[in-house]
């Protein structure tokens, strides 16, 4: 492969709520047994991209130690790896990232080391899943100075939250808005950008002399009508799971088999750092209805269109009716649940009722002690 991978992880989001309390964005659990970096990672190994860096800042602690052996990804290679770039105070510089340019700036010998002559940007708070290596044969073809990666959202989520992106005939980009207010427009940038190396370098300098700091406000946008930006049409499953809504909505997505097989079964599969647990447990009168269960998961009662992470422990007479059960979590017996996201490692006492709406997912966030004498 002809290009280095560079993931930006760093970022926070506030309409996560709880869910990006303890975590980044990047490491939010998703399917019952991934973190949505996997994704990005997964598409570029499969794509032969051999050297991958990955910043991270806001709450790195769960995502570097997921990250701590390249091997589940196959970057264990004595040529390129897995690189993992954290905020550090140097002689020259004190700050913490002041966005996404200053992220690379403070990180540029990682690009000045490197000897491809391409590099592929994406986030890693996304779920989907791309031959990469068709993207760069794109952008060579076109001549582009930048590729953007766009998905015509539809009706399917909210366009005003993402880059809005219109395109000419030949794909070239004509208009290129981030987070615009109001727009009628539903083709929006995916976040992953292809860019020679070289170039990406004179534009992350220039841009920190002048203190510009986001990839996107203070680069892409400013020199959209000066180099040529050509859009690279995704036509497969995407989604980004920076809201509540669409965290829950794309957990939900996997009950889909067609999703399931689409990540799972077919070539290039998604691949995830791996526990050695035992099967998931069903006792005696528990009932499971089209739902995801992970390994190390004790089903007393009843689940039905829901996702259960790692060694979710369901009591007696329980009912979890469209649900996210993060990781580790117990519910005592008697327990309702229904349109919640229940975070990781948390208890939920015996007799409790939680109920949300389709509309308005509630998250909780139980830290009661197991045993109580």
């Amino acid at each position: 492969m002809r290009a280095i991978g560079l993931i930006l992880a760093g970022g926070s989001s506030t309409r996560m709520k709880e869910l990006t309390k303890n975590r980044a964005t990047a490491a939010l659990p998703i399917a019952g047994g991934y973190r949505s970096i996997d994704f990005v990672l997964s598409s570029m190994s499969s794509s032969r991209i051999n050297k991958v860096g990955v910043i991270t800042q806001y709450n790195s602690k769960s995502l570097t130690q997921h990250l701590n052996s390249s091997k589940w990804w196959d970057f264990g290679r004595k040529k390129g790896g897995l690189f993992v770039f954290t905020p550090t105070q140097t002689h020259d510089n004190s700050y913490w990232y002041r966005g996404t340019a200053d992220a690379i700036a403070q990180n540029i010998d990682f690009l000045k080391s490197s000897h491809e002559p391409y590099v592929i940007i994406a986030s890693g708070d996304c779920v989907y899943k791309m031959d990469m290596n068709k993207l760069l044969e794109y952008h060579i073809e076109k001549n582009a100075d930048v590729t953007i990666v766009t998905k015509d959202l539809g009706t399917v989520d909210d366009p005003s939250r993402f880059g809005v992106v219109s395109v000419d005939i030949e794909g070239r980009v004509t208009e290129f808005e981030e987070k615009p207010l109001v727009t009628s427009k539903t083709l929006v940038s995916t976040g992953i950008y292809v860019i020679r190396r070289r170039q990406l370098i004179e534009m992350i300098e220039r841009a920190g002399a002048e203190d510009g700091f986001d990839l996107v406000k203070d680069i892409f946008i400013r020199y959209k009508g000066v180099k040529k930006f050509y859009a690279y049409p995704l036509d497969s499953y995407w989604s980004n799971v920076t809201t509540v809504d669409s965290y829950f909505k794309t957990n939900m997505d996997f009950l889909d088999r067609k999703t399931r097989e689409y990540f799972f079964n077919e070539y290039p599969q998604i691949a995830s750092r791996i526990e050695d647990l035992p099967p998931a447990k069903y006792n005696v009168g528990a009932k499971v209805k089209n739902s995801l269960v992970s390994s190390g998961c004790i089903i007393n009662g009843e689940v039905e269109d829901s996702v259960l992470f790692k060694e979710v422990y369901i009591g007696n007479n329980c009912t979890i009716r469209n649900s996210i059960i993060l990781n580790e979590v117990y519910i005592g017996d008697n327990t309702y649940i229904e349109n919640c996201i229940v975070e990781s490692h948390g208890t939920i006492r015996a007799n409790s009722n939680y109920v949300g709406s389709p509309d308005d997912v509630k998250i909780i966030q139980e830290k009661n002690e197991r045993y109580v004498m």
